[in-house]
């Protein structure tokens, strides 16, 4: 296919299919249905693309959808050598879609993946705002840095630094092992989720966990506004760390340290530190009751 063929064209939802080579082999391309269809080596094969389906097909190369709108992918693979695939890009709907490159979607917006799975998601979905993600399986370091405005369901991660820096983010039915989540964030809510990695939500403002359970080391810190709603804290210590915090916790907590104010409920605690140096300890409520 050639970029001249694409551009005569006056034909509206024309359906092509076939192989794509070359250097923005399908530049500016509209209006088109693109079904089992392999886009080879050459870069940017879709760049300034608008309304375009893509069906069963296979990017090999790097930078396939930049600068694009109106996109909907079904059924496709983004192969590992597809690296930075979508940047630039507003309206994006995925399903079943097979993402192996990593710094996959930058700067985009309007995004929603459906049961998509990336295998390398080193550094991707950074700087995005309204996204929605859904069945959604990623394994890397720095997923979803700086992006606003995401709800996610049925969600796993695999990596560390998750979700730095975002805001306004709501994660349901998540599954995260990764060290150094949700740190600089504000606006933050998760529910019935299960997530384990050192040092959890530093630095962060409103945030929620809501039927959790959560295994940490100094985790929960430097908080502002933190709330706990029926949580449970897993072989978690040093926690609370100069906090705002209202927990109510189920179970045992191995340990906390100087929270800096607010309520802890818990059934247990194994130790107590709380510093007069450090916090006012008479601004911190800690209330023991059975499980």
């Amino acid at each position: 296919m050639s970029e001249n063929t694409i551009n005569n064209s006056s034909e509206k939802s024309e359906l092509l299919r076939g192989f794509c080579t070359g250097e923005r082999a399908l530049f500016r391309a509209h209006d088109l249905k693109i079904s089992e269809t392999l886009f080879a080596d050459g870069e940017s094969p879709l760049k300034h693309s608008n309304n375009i389906e893509l069906f069963h097909s296979t990017f090999r190369w790097k930078y396939p959808l930049w600068y694009s709108k109106h996109i909907v992918i079904r059924d496709c693979v983004l192969e590992d050598t597809a690296r930075a695939g979508i940047w630039y890009t507003e309206d994006l709907d995925a399903d079943s879609v097979i993402i192996a490159a990593p710094k996959n979607f930058r700067r985009s917006s309007n995004i929603r993946l459906k049961d998509v799975t990336f295998y390398n998601a080193a550094e991707t979905l950074w700087e995005c705002s309204d996204v929605t993600l859904e069945g959604v399986r990623a394994k890397g370091d720095y997923f979803a840095m700086n992006s606003s405005n995401l709800t996610v369901r049925d969600f796993e991660l695999d990596g560390n630094y998750g979700f730095d820096g975002c805001s306004n983010l709501v994660i349901e039915n998540g599954r995260l092992l990764t060290k150094d989540a949700f740190w600089n964030c504000k606006n933050v809510t998760v529910r019935n989720s299960y997530i384990c990695g050192e040092y959890l939500g530093w630095n962060s403002e409103n945030v929620t966990f809501e039927n959790c359970s959560i295994e940490s080391l100094q985790g929960l810190c430097f908080i502002k506004n933190l709330v706990m709603k029926n949580c449970r804290l897993i072989n978690t210590t040093l926690a609370f760390e100069y906090s705002e915090v209202d927990a109510e916790i189920k179970g045992h907590i191995d340990s906390i340290k100087n929270p800096a104010s607010g309520t802890i409920r818990a059934g247990s605690i194994g130790e107590i530190i709380m510093e007069e140096d450090m916090v006012d300890t008479k601004a911190t409520k800690i209330i023991l009751e059975e499980d």
